[in-house]
């Protein structure tokens, strides 16, 4: 089985981003991540997600 939002982090990895990173720009904290990570995001979640981790990648 799969893991929840699985390219989310795939991308991240790839991208070399953590994703404690991604939560400091949400504004959240990476526990709180962690437990959204555990359902699937709608598209429009993730694709503000993938921005952050180019624009993490691009610092």
């Amino acid at each position: 089985m799969k893991k929840s939002n699985y390219d989310v982090r795939e991308y991240a990895n790839k991208k070399d981003i953590r994703l404690w990173q991604i939560a400091d720009r949400l504004g959240i904290t990476d526990n709180y991540f962690s437990r959204k990570l555990r359902k699937e995001f709608s598209e429009e979640e993730k694709q503000k997600i993938f921005k952050i981790i180019d624009e993490l990648a691009n610092e």
